[in-house]
């Protein structure tokens, strides 16, 4: 066949397309409960991939890199930033790993958004969203990547390296004084548009989310995950566009998932959220929606106090209320305007009132590569008495249809 005919570019088009809706799903939502039949090993999928077991114990720098036993993989930095001259922007810079793709992802050749094309090995996929906001103007901007395993996606076993294309997340090796982790390097872009090299430096140490190590998202024993999470970092850097090369600061938070199934049966979507305090502490919340409406029981509040301490809430404690509506032009998908979290404070003797008001409405990742649009942006964060008191990063997924219809 003709490899330039225009009937072999429309097939391997509408092959890739494929490819990707059912690869992003995945990430976004893992392998439904009832992708798992009765009877699954305690240790392993029916596929053979590890579940997420209590107790594990964790080593780094180790556990920082790739866990290819495991079926899917991220690791996830959002962030604030200030310009010289005072202007602000967001960002997020995601990296995903999908395992085992097996025949129906056996294409030719690797593909992704920048172009370019070569032998690539067909075990993992590789996905990648980097997003910018500029606040002043309300102008979000948003590009993804899939590249196969090959030299120009992977992610290191052992230590943290993970690329696609010329983005790139990793371990510097280098100390610095009062650090709480690893001294890592950010490259990412935008298009032509925006770029950055940001150097991230924990300021507060590793917090590891759930029950003995396990972080549960439904009732199935599979829909688990490991949580890790630095909950503040230092952030340095530079961002380069059409008017040069500008310094920048500001803090950032990263969060490290492995498992191989993260929703269950009934469940259509998420609501998410970290949330950095001036005063030194941090809540990271997430509400699993099911389709009658309600939140799962699974659903989890948890606070990260001054000393780094974790201390957990489930569903029946806190509240997430949806504050307003926003209606996507793109996707014809209406999302809520922001939320308003009530969550008992760490101690458990009082409420905490905190509302997230994003800096711009439009910052829907349009899902152009997998067809699975989904909203994440930088908001600030109010008290009760409409104080501004921190920095926030807001998730909402499935309100573009339910995660599990679009298999």
């Amino acid at each position: 066949m003709n490899f330039f005919s225009p009937t072999f570019r429309i097939a391997a088009f509408e092959t890739l397309r494929w490819a990707l809706a059912v690869f992003s799903i995945c990430l976004l939502g893992g392998f439904m409960a009832s992708a798992e039949p009765p009877g699954v090993p305690e240790m392993k999928t029916a596929d053979g991939f590890a579940l997420p077991q209590p107790g594990r114990v964790f080593r780094f720098p180790e556990d920082h890199g790739s866990h290819p036993e495991f079926r899917i993989e991220w690791w996830y930095v959002t962030g604030h930033l200030m310009e010289e001259g005072g202007k602000r922007h967001g960002f997020q810079a995601t990296f995903f790993r999908r395992a085992g793709v097996g025949a129906g992802f056996a294409l030719t050749n690797s593909v992704s958004s920048s172009g370019g094309s070569t032998n690539f090995a067909s075990d993992e996929l590789f996905l990648a969203h980097m997003a910018w906001l500029d606040a002043t103007t309300g102008r979000f901007i948003h590009e993804e990547r899939l590249n196969r395993r090959g030299w120009d996606a992977g992610a290191a076993v052992g230590s943290l390296r993970v690329r696609n294309g010329n983005w790139s997340l990793r371990d510097t090796g280098q100390s610095a004084p009062g650090a709480s982790g690893p001294v890592m390097e950010l490259v990412g872009g935008v298009q032509a548009e925006v770029g950055w090299t940001l150097r991230l430096q924990p300021t507060k140490p590793l917090a590891v989310f759930g029950t003995n190590g396990v972080s549960r998202k439904a009732k199935e024993p599979w829909a688990a995950s490991h949580y890790l999470t630095f909950p503040r970092i230092a952030v340095t850097g530079t961002l380069r566009r059409a008017g040069g090369v500008k310094a920048v600061t500001g803090e950032a938070w990263m969060d490290h998932e492995f498992s191989s199934s993260q929703m269950g049966q009934g469940q259509v979507g998420w609501d998410w959220a970290s949330v950095q305090l001036r005063d030194g502490r941090e809540l990271m919340v997430y509400r699993m929606r099911r389709d009658d409406g309600t939140t799962d029981p699974f659903s989890v509040a948890a606070w990260i106090d001054a000393k780094g301490l974790v201390h957990s809430f489930g569903a029946g404690r806190f509240q997430w209320i949806p504050q307003g509506s926003w209606k996507s032009p793109r996707s014809g998908a209406e999302y809520p305007g922001g939320a308003e979290i009530r969550v008992p404070t760490p101690d458990g003797m009082g409420t905490e009132i905190l509302r997230l008001k994003p800096l711009a409405a439009d910052q829907e990742l349009s899902g152009v590569l997998g067809a699975i649009p989904y909203w994440e942006g930088a908001c600030r964060v109010l008290d009760a008495e409409g104080r501004e008191v921190g920095n926030a990063f807001l998730e909402m997924t499935g309100y573009a249809g339910a995660l599990r219809k679009a298999l």
